[in-house]
């Protein structure tokens, strides 16, 4: 069990007073996940208060909690413990001489978040840090910067958003010396005024960039000139990504691979060490997953890391559960299944990519799509759940399972679809919940289906999934 921090450590840092002299290897807020030699920060927030659980955490083997109340047990004593994660956070930061890398974006924050990690931490000589999960937000960002230790050479921290203002308060924390923006898209567009609103908060990820540090931007991005325009007032140095003949990083030929995925050879601009080529393959399938690629690529290449060892990388990634993973299934009454998770989440871009990618997928047997409704779109949620209608047409889906109040919109609009603009008539069903979703499931699939299963995170679809896979429908 390596030393993260000592308690005399953190008290100064977070200007508190410890009860005892202990170490720490790891830091949660959750009590349900401490683990032997873990700080517990016992948070206050609207629903719960985290003080609630001190006394479990000790059972479970803590060595120790961030209290504003005394505890029976070891525990550092501060005015405010939300305070004191954050102060934790950049104590750490401050101690570390490691590359960071901030990612965010509308879509494929985390993905792009674990395959940077898988290529900076491949080789041997190289220690790697990132955040866990989709610990993204005001909590989650300096828990991951607690969690670094100090020797670390590449910290890699996925940075959400739902407001203006939030991107502003967790990059000052990171200080990231690269800054990623994957993509823009109308993810959370209810709490904005446009998509114009989203590119601008998203470009609050350059106001942390430290004093050398390189902007990333796509390319091929409407928001383009925008995000850059936003990044030169905090550096000099801004990359572009994509396909566009300008692009500093640029896919010049992308061709299907043997398997599923990508063959890729990529141009790198001459930054000053000569202008290089890279034929990369890209285990995941999907065009957004080239220009996550690209991205990565860059990064890497920003912090002196390791590009062919990067290539490799991304040529042995497999999905992540709730983004992509596939699993193949044996069904109960015979045969086998391969289902598509993407039940993490889902807005208007991301819904797109994902059905154009199984319109391309060949299938011995039927396609299924189970798909759930998009959060936060505000009033222009009719008009994106319509315009599904055109992408689920074309996936070629012969049972089409809708979750959610918002699908009546694209249930509707299915309905309408005359007989001739289609090449079979689908079966369009719209339910309430999951539990519904996952017996109309078990009912229609069989051998050699392909089901994709997709839809914002309340609605739990991510419950079909696992019934699914263990057999338990």
């Amino acid at each position: 069990m390596s030393k993260l921090w000592t308690s005399k450590a953190i008290a100064e840092a977070v200007g508190g007073e410890a009860s005892a002299d202990f170490n720490i290897s790891g830091v949660a807020f959750d009590s349900r996940e401490i683990g032997s030699g873990d700080l517990f920060f016992a948070l206050k927030g609207e629903q719960s208060d985290g003080h609630l659980y001190v006394d479990s955490i000790y059972g479970a083997g803590g060595a120790g909690a961030v209290v504003s109340q005394p505890v029976d047990g070891p525990h550092i004593l501060v005015a405010d413990t939300t305070k004191a994660l954050n102060d934790l956070a950049i104590a750490s930061r401050a101690r570390s001489q490691c590359k960071a890398i901030g990612v965010t974006g509308s879509v494929g924050k985390t993905g792009t978040k674990e395959a940077l990690f898988a290529a900076l931490s491949r080789s041997p000589s190289h220690t790697a840090h990132r955040s866990v999960k989709s610990y993204n937000n005001h909590v989650g960002v300096p828990l991951s910067l607690s969690r670094m230790p100090a020797d670390t050479q590449f910290g890699i921290f996925e940075m959400g958003m739902n407001h203006p203002g939030e991107l502003a308060q967790l990059t000052r924390l990171v200080r990231p010396d690269v800054a990623i923006v994957t993509a823009i898209a109308p993810a959370h567009i209810g709490h904005f005024s446009g998509v114009d609103a989203i590119a601008d908060a998203k470009a609050e990820i350059f106001q942390g960039l430290t004093a050398e540090g390189t902007a990333i931007i796509p390319y091929d991005s409407p928001h383009r000139d925008r995000l850059s325009k936003a990044a030169h007032r905090y550096t000099k140095k801004v990359i572009t990504f994509g396909t566009g003949v300008e692009a500093d990083v640029r896919a010049v030929d992308i061709v299907p691979a043997q398997g599923g995925g990508s063959l890729v050879t990529a141009r790198f601009r001459d930054d000053g060490t000569g202008e290089r080529s890279l034929c990369f393959t890209i285990a995941e399938p999907g065009e957004h997953w080239v220009s996550n690629a690209l991205a990565i690529l860059t990064a890497v290449r920003a912090v002196d890391g390791d590009l062919a060892a990067a290539g490799l990388a991304l040529a042995e990634l497999s999905g992540l559960d709730g983004r992509g993973k596939r699993h193949r299934l044996e069904l109960k009454n015979g045969g086998q299944l391969l289902l598509i998770d993407e039940s993490y989440n889902a807005n208007p871009v991301s819904m797109k990519a994902t059905l154009r990618q199984l319109a391309s997928e060949n299938c011995r047997g039927a396609k299924h799509v189970l798909l759930g409704a998009m959060g936060e779109l505000g009033d222009q949620a009719q008009a994106y759940h319509e315009a599904l209608v055109e992408d689920i047409v074309l996936s070629g889906a012969q049972t089409i399972i809708l979750v959610g109040d918002e699908m009546t919109y694209t249930s509707a609009q299915l309905e309408k679809l005359a007989p001739e603009s289609l090449d079979a008539k689908p079966e369009i069903f719209h339910v309430a919940g999951s539990s519904e979703a996952l017996a109309l499931v078990a009912e229609k699939v069989s051998d050699d289906d392909m089901l994709l299963i997709k839809g914002s995170n309340y609605l739990g679809l991510g419950k079909v999934v696992s019934a699914l896979v263990s057999g338990e429908y």
